[in-house]
């Protein structure tokens, strides 16, 4: 442990450079039109086949909104624009945090993208929630329901230990 820290840290024992480990940054975007909501059929692991709000890792010299943007654009062609930040969601079992941007597509144009097998826009109603990638999908569609006064058909249930750290 460092000297005036209070974890365990790697160090190197030669010039005592600390090698910190910090969460790593998602960010996303659920895009309306319509009242459709975008979502693409992962191309990837992990949860290949399974739909997903497109998201992806955050890179260096972006801000969040711009990375969302980009990987929108990247996972489903679709160019939106950005309305206000739904949710910071921490998924602390695989040191991630996750922002979530509610937005708006600029036009109905979208197409898979090489790590997308497919994109649709859904209705509310007809949202895939058995076949959701991730707890984070759930949550983000979750606080885009509650937000227009509705719940969610399906809720989910794997248990991860992890749970949405702001509600906006």
């Amino acid at each position: 442990m460092p000297d005036g820290d209070n974890r365990p840290r790697l160090v190197c024992g030669d010039c005592g450079w600390i090698h910190y480990e910090n969460p790593r940054i998602i960010v996303g975007v659920l895009a309306e039109w319509e009242g459709r909501l975008l979502l693409g059929r992962r191309a990837i692991e992990p949860r290949r086949g399974f739909w997903n709000v497109p998201a992806g890792f955050l890179e260096l010299g972006e801000t969040p909104s711009e990375g969302a943007i980009r990987e929108v654009r990247e996972e489903t062609g679709a160019e939106v624009e950005i309305v206000d930040l739904l949710g910071v969601y921490s998924v602390t079992h695989i040191g991630q945090v996750h922002m979530i941007y509610r937005g708006r597509l600029l036009c109905e144009s979208v197409a898979a993208g090489d790590e997308t097998l497919e994109v649709g826009l859904f209705a509310v109603d007809q949202l895939p929630w058995q076949d959701l990638a991730f707890p984070t999908n759930h949550w983000a569609l979750e606080h885009y329901l509650k937000a227009r006064g509705q719940s969610s058909l399906v809720p989910f249930t794997e248990a991860t230990g992890d749970q949405p750290s702001q509600l906006r």
